[in-house]
């Protein structure tokens, strides 16, 4: 018998599992089976019976994170806004309010995007409510359609950096970070992001009014003032509670999750007040919450147990060798090299997958070449947003492509979200050269 024995280096593991890892994701695996199970086997290999039970251990450290309450009560409070028809209510308010204007109507979409989005933390609610519901109407009153696909998409991936963000609960997890930093660091990257969509609305209807049409004599004769008042009271009863429970988390009255209990229930009462609290909607919401919870639950349990292997093998050290003695980059290089990595994985792969796969890598290089891990949250988050909408995989293209009214091919998608993307990563390239920017709230408040 021949005994044949192979030894392989820390850093050609590493890389070993990242193959094996990305394999069945290129294939349609689902991601939290893929990263577990490499996770998993590769942990018994490498330790015996000590690395087999790294699996069990993963998940009982997520069953205790008590944090981790907040996702399925956050997520509630933004399908039951959602589906009960309150948030619709908001559009009406920002169609009647800002129609009058050039590119009125898709001015009132940023903000509808950006505010629906942060009800429950994910981009996926805006986008839904906008694809629905605002486009079809901007259509209606001869809004191009590639500037309107452009403007829903990058609007609605700015709801992932409002508080209560889910993408950021999950970051603050993974790097042991303090979430109300992470979420008032997002406040004003987000506000800014919005300015400058808002701001490109503008010129682009100064330049072309053909591309957003304002809004008919006919049209606002048929609006009364007392219309517009009672349009806004109601529009007012979804921002009134955001601000309740984002305010009192960030004002210290309410814990993190005590904050999310009181987003759902209170979204609940008004939706019952409203008289829209019916078995359809209840049922909706609460398999609507169950399945997304269920699959973040999954992902983070599976990159619980990556992430042990790979501390294991310090191939946190691996990778911060390769990066300042082989390539010879500076710290800077090293935080810009991380970003085009991100862009790259996100031609392929979404947020919540980017942040458990490379995450236990990135963040303990972060933070020993002296880089603010709150700072380098918000940085993730941006890219994030423009992942959403880079090709070919573009989470938020093929949702747009699925909701879409007839008419609005993908190559109009596709071309919609040029601009877009050069916001973004003009507005990250403003983060990382401004880091105050993120910073200032996380330090005077």
């Amino acid at each position: 018998m021949f005994d044949i024995t192979f030894t392989l280096s820390h850093e050609a593991i590493a890389l070993l599992l990242f193959a094996s890892m990305g394999m069945p994701m290129l294939t349609g695996q689902r991601v939290f089976a893929a990263i577990g199970v490499v996770g998993a086997i590769a942990g018994a290999f490498l330790w015996g019976s000590g690395g087999s039970s790294m699996a069990f251990n993963a998940s009982i450290t997520l069953m205790k994170w008590f944090p981790m309450i907040t996702l399925p009560l956050f997520i509630y409070m933004g399908y039951m806004l959602s589906e009960s028809g309150i948030a619709t209510d908001l559009y009406r308010m920002f169609h009647v309010w800002f129609g009058p204007l050039p590119g009125g109507l898709a001015i009132g979409t940023v903000l509808l995007m950006v505010l629906i989005s942060a009800m429950n933390g994910l981009s996926v609610a805006g986008m839904a409510i906008g694809a629905t519901i605002a486009m079809p109407e901007m259509l209606r009153f001869g809004y191009d359609k590639r500037m309107v696909s452009g403007i829903i998409q990058g609007g609605s991936s700015l709801g992932i950096m409002m508080p209560p963000s889910v993408v950021m609960v999950l970051y603050g997890m993974i790097a042991r970070q303090p979430v109300s930093k992470l979420w008032m660091a997002g406040i004003i990257p987000a506000l800014m992001f919005a300015a400058m969509l808002i701001a490109y609305i503008i010129i682009r209807c100064r330049i072309n009014p053909s591309l957003a049409p304002r809004l008919s004599k006919e049209d606002l004769a048929n609006i009364t003032p007392q219309e517009k008042r009672r349009l806004l009271l109601n529009g007012l009863l979804p921002l009134a509670i955001i601000l309740s429970v984002t305010g009192a988390f960030l004002a210290g009255f309410t814990s993190l999750v005590e904050s999310s209990a009181v987003g759902a229930f209170v979204a609940t009462v008004a939706a019952l007040i409203k008289k829209r609290l019916t078995k359809r909607v209840l049922r909706v919401v609460l398999v609507q919450t169950l399945s997304v919870s269920c699959m973040f639950m999954w992902i983070m349990m599976a990159a619980l147990c990556f992430s042990a292997v790979f501390d294991g093998l310090g191939a946190v050290h691996a990778i911060k060798h390769l990066f300042l003695d082989s390539w010879n980059l500076s710290p800077w290089g090293v935080l810009i090299v991380m970003q085009i990595s991100y862009l790259f994985m996100g031609m392929f792969l979404d947020d919540t997958a980017m942040l458990v796969i490379v995450a236990p890598l990135y963040i303990p290089l972060v933070k020993s070449l002296g880089f603010d891990p709150i700072w380098y949250g918000v940085l993730y988050t941006i890219t994030c947003q423009v992942a959403y909408m880079t090709p070919p995989f573009g989470y938020n293209l093929f949702l747009m492509k699925a909701l879409a009214p007839k008419g609005v091919e993908l190559k109009d998608i596709y071309a919609s979200i040029i601009p877009m993307c050069l916001i973004m990563v003009t507005g990250l390239i403003l983060v990382m050269v401004f880091p105050e920017i993120a910073m200032y709230l996380p330090h005077h408040m």
